[in-house]
């Protein structure tokens, strides 16, 4: 059991047991009593309210209104709320969107400045727009789950990515390009790449993406994006 899991299952044995002491964590979890304390003070700063009873029948207590107030979020999953926050505002469905820009600023100051610096630039070649009204959606499936992680290497790592393509009239080729842009025209999701094979910029629906991978070892240069005038990049991240 990694420190995080096991921070998990601490915090989950407070909340159903109400009262419990480092022994029994400690035997729950796997691992010693100093461990143990160990975690408790890492939850601690985390956030977490714990009591802790001295004295006979004393132990460990979790504040019932307790909770974590520092983000554990690796880089796919900041680079995955700022797309979805980004397509929601896009399309109007982002009410609170103060809120959820303070939100992801909090989030960002705990990633290192490395990453915060790949995550600016990728917000430059995210690019939002509105879907026009004789687009035909009857065949619109779901994306790719194993695309987010692909596209986070594409991106953020310039590595190139293969996958597997289905067009319009269901043909399906295997594709190897250089990620060099993201295109949202809710509720339709485009990746722009560079074709090397075509020597051109193409579009590709990510819902007819399959089977995604990155090359690695593999690296390319960002290029100039050309789009029309009414689809704008999205800068919206705080300073």
């Amino acid at each position: 059991m990694n420190i995080r899991t096991r921070h998990d299952a601490i915090v989950r044995s407070l909340r159903r047991n109400g009262t419990t002491t480092v022994d029994d964590l400690a035997g729950e979890v796997g691992v010693s009593r100093r461990t143990v304390l160990r975690d408790i003070n890492a939850l601690r700063n985390e956030g977490f309210v714990i009591h802790s009873d001295v004295g006979r029948g004393g132990g460990l207590q979790l504040d019932p209104q307790s909770m974590q107030t520092t983000a554990r979020l690796s880089v796919p999953e900041v680079f995955a709320l700022l797309i979805s926050a980004a397509a929601m505002r896009a399309a109007g469905n982002l009410p609170f969107f103060d809120l959820a820009d303070a939100g992801l600023a909090k989030i960002e100051r705990a990633l290192p400045s490395d990453k915060v610096k790949e995550l600016r630039a990728f917000l430059d070649r995210l690019y939002i727009g509105q879907l026009s009204p004789l687009q035909d959606l009857s065949d619109m499936g779901v994306m790719d789950p194993d695309l987010l992680p692909v596209f986070q290497s594409g991106f953020l790592d310039r590595h190139l990515i293969w996958f597997d393509y289905r067009d319009a009239q269901g043909r399906k080729t295997e594709r190897h390009v250089e990620p060099q842009a993201m295109l949202i025209l809710p509720p339709l999701w485009y990746l722009v790449a560079w074709d090397p094979n075509r020597s051109d910029f193409r579009h590709f629906r990510m819902d007819r993406i399959s089977t995604p991978r990155t090359v690695e070892g593999t690296t390319f240069r960002h290029r100039h994006v050309p789009f029309e005038k009414d689809v704008c990049p999205f800068r919206e991240l705080g300073p």
